[in-house]
């Protein structure tokens, strides 16, 4: 069964565009993130749990958004960080 957040989410319009990766990695002069993954709370673009620094993880720790999703071309899938449920 889906949980509440995955079903309520609505797409996010990114905040910007990201052709150089996780601008917090970016900005912080790092290169290895591997992923890209956009908050459905506020548009924020960060790096997965693959990657060295998990910005996304942190994003969610700190704001609190439950939802985000991949934001790899082609892919389309969602994680509720607060049901621990992909959708």
């Amino acid at each position: 069964m889906t949980c509440q957040h995955l079903k309520e989410a609505v797409e996010a319009a990114p905040l910007s565009s990201y052709p150089d990766g996780c601008p917090q990695c970016v900005a912080a002069g790092f290169q290895n993130w591997v992923h890209l993954r956009l908050c459905l709370g506020c548009g924020m673009v960060a790096c997965c749990d693959s990657s060295p620094r998990r910005h996304m993880s942190a994003h969610h720790a700190a704001e609190g958004h439950p939802v985000m999703r991949s934001f790899e071309p082609g892919e389309s899938w969602r994680w509720c960080y607060e049901d621990e449920q992909l959708g």
